[in-house]
């Protein structure tokens, strides 16, 4: 599997700070992307399941394009 075909880290930061965090395909990332900015509800597939998103409520999404390493860092 390449690496851009692994799911993303994202969190996903609303108003009033709550955080949600998921694993997602690319593919359900750019629809979040391309619905960002409308009203009402957007349905995000996860490894953990589907959540329902209040776009209205959207502050901004973290994806995390790092690597995962083992060991200490220099």
């Amino acid at each position: 599997m390449a690496a851009n075909e692994k799911p993303h880290k994202i969190s996903i930061g609303f108003l009033g700070g709550q955080t949600l965090a998921a694993r997602v395909e690319p593919a359900e990332l750019t629809k979040l992307r391309n619905a960002l900015g409308s009203d009402g509800w957007h349905d995000l597939t996860a490894e953990a399941g589907t959540v329902a998103v209040d776009l209205t409520k959207v502050v901004y999404v973290i994806v995390d394009h790092e690597e995962h390493r083992v060991g200490f860092g220099t």
